[in-house]
Parts: structure tokens; sequence; C-alpha cells
């Protein structure tokens, strides 16, 4: 009796043991078998567009691309520039009027404040109010002006930021927009993305050089992203074609008294703006929009000895294939 009643309780003890050790095998088994699993849909399904915070880039919202394909060899006979990189397009049809090497990652200065704006405009309101950090006021370089403690609206610094190309203007706006001038390139680095760019980096808000640090552009993309404000943001081309702006002092910040440094604002008719922009590294580069009877064309020049009279002789190129002759005599001095 005692020797089966030993048998039976060791009967049991290996049936729970042997149960125990089924779920341990199952558990585990399903563990990995999951973790292959998913590893493997992330291969299936990886984006080639990076992630920001975690977070997959958003739909693409653009839908307009320079048709670089429907250029001719012909079409661009007889014009040379020096200019490391170029493009002219129309803006309505999306032709390519000229190009050359336009896909080629260059530093762009600051023409990458247009995405600085542009963010600038998506995500606040003309009169929010950003308080200037000690990092903006000692950013350096080109500067409106401001002074650690003022208080701007969006809209003063957006003068700031395109008359004259302020750094302090650009930090100002990216901190109060994300918090840190490094959440914000993670914006717009995602911005760009999200317009199906995928040839550009951003580093910081105004385009300076940094050691150590690559931050590029493609004539391509900064046609791309130049159309997209232009077309979509009134204010922008407001602020963009003014050619000088007063800010009146009061409670919160000094007086300003900007000047637009855009080349061309004033002496090549019809031209509105965008953004000229210069470092060491990148050289003179320019990104202009022209329109004269009725036919509006956007022109970006990378890296150039002479963006000025480059961009003059691109301009005349482009509106002389459509028959429109432009008299320019403050540029033929």
């Amino acid at each position: 009796m005692y020797r089966a009643r030993v048998a039976s309780e060791l009967f049991c003890e290996y049936n729970v043991f042997m149960g125990r050790l089924i779920a341990a095998l199952l558990l585990i088994g399903t563990t990995f078998g999951g973790f292959f699993f998913l590893r493997s849909e992330d291969v299936s399904l990886k984006s080639p567009v990076p992630k920001v915070f975690g977070i997959s880039k958003s739909p693409i919202v653009n839908k307009w691309f320079p048709k670089t394909e429907s250029l001719t060899l012909a079409s661009t006979s007889g014009l040379t520039l020096s200019a490391k990189s170029a493009i002219l397009v129309d803006f309505d049809t999306q032709e390519v009027i000229f190009q050359k090497d336009p896909q080629q990652k260059l530093p762009v200065a600051s023409t990458v404040k247009i995405m600085t704006a542009l963010l600038a405009l998506e995500n606040t309101k003309p009169s929010d109010i950003y308080v200037v950090s000690e990092k903006a006021a000692k950013v350096g370089e080109n500067s409106m002006g401001l002074t650690t403690g003022e208080r701007l609206s969006r809209e003063e610094l957006l003068y700031g930021l395109m008359l004259v190309s302020g750094n302090d203007a650009a930090v100002a706006l990216a901190e109060g927009i994300a918090g840190s001038e490094e959440a914000f390139v993670a914006m717009m680095n995602e911005k760009t993305n999200s317009l199906g760019l995928f040839d550009t980096q951003f580093i910081n808000a105004s385009g300076l050089d940094e050691d150590g640090r690559m931050q590029y552009s493609t004539a391509y993309d900064m046609a791309t992203i130049a159309h997209f404000i232009w077309q979509n943001y009134p204010e922008f081309r407001e602020v963009s074609s003014a050619e000088h702006k007063f800010i009146e002092a009061n409670s919160y910040h000094k007086a300003f008294d900007l000047y637009n440094d855009t080349n061309l604002l004033t002496t090549y008719p019809g031209v509105k703006g965008i953004k000229p922009g210069f470092t060491w590294e990148a050289g003179l580069c320019l990104v202009t929009y022209a329109e004269n009877d009725g036919k509006k064309l956007l022109g970006v020049i990378l890296g150039s000895d002479d963006r000025r009279g480059e961009m003059k002789e691109l301009l005349d190129f482009g509106f002389g294939k459509y028959g429109i002759k432009v008299d320019h005599p403050a540029l033929d001095l």
C-alpha cells in the first residue's frame, strides 16, 4: 500500500513538472517566434524615410515637383554658369527650363531659413509671442539685433528672418515653437520628408556651417520647398517681397529697421523674393521667384561665384523662352 501511494505521488509530481516544462517551452517559443515575426515585418515594411521621435513620417502633402526629365539639352545651349548647381522651373507647369546638376547635395547656407519660415507659418499664429533666449541673442553672424529677454511676435521675427537673414530670429522661432532648436530641426527634417524630398538634411534653423556636421540640400529640393511655401502662405509672400520694414519699439523690445538683402528685388523687374544665402562652405546661393506678363519662374542657384549676375542670366533665358523681354537698366550699368 505504501509503495503504491509513493508511486502515485511521484507520478502526480512528474505530471506537474512536465506540464510546467511544456508551458515554459510554449512561452519561450511564442516569445521568440513573435520577435522574429516582428523583425521580419519591420524589414519588409521598412520606410525609406527616417522616423522622428519614434513616429513614422506623415503622408506626402506635396504634389508639385520639377519635371527634370522634360528638359532637352538644346534648350540650355549657350548658357554657362559658375554655380555648382542650378535649376529654373516654370512655377505653374513644373517644366524645367534650365538645370545644372540639380540633385547634387550641397550646403545651402541661409536658404535653410525658407524651411524655418514654413514651420513657423504652419505651427503658430501671427500674434504669438516669443522670448529671446541668450542662445538666440548670441548666435552670431547675420542678425536682426535681438537682445536676451526681448519679446517679439511671429510676424516681427519673420521680417527679421527673411529681410536681413537674422540667425537670432531663426533660433528664437525654433526655440519658441519646439522648445529647443534640436527639436525644431527634427520637425524640419520630418517636414522635408512629408514634401516627398529625400536629398535634404538640416542640422540647424539658420543655415550656419557647423564643424563636423553636414547640412545639405539640392537645387531640386529647394525649388520644391520654395514653391510650397510661396503657393500656400500669402504672409510669406508679403514678408519676402517687402523692401523695407520698420518695427516700432514697445514695452517688450526696441525698434528694428530692416532692409531686404534679397538680390535683384529692386533691380530686376518682376522679382518678388525669396532668399539669398552665403557661408564660406556653401558659397553664394540664391532662391528667386519672378513673374512677368503672366509667366511665373522659380530659380535656384547654389555655390555660385556671382549669384546676382547668374540669376539675371537665368531669368532672361527663362522669360526669353516665352518671348518675354525684360529690361533691367540698373543691372546693365
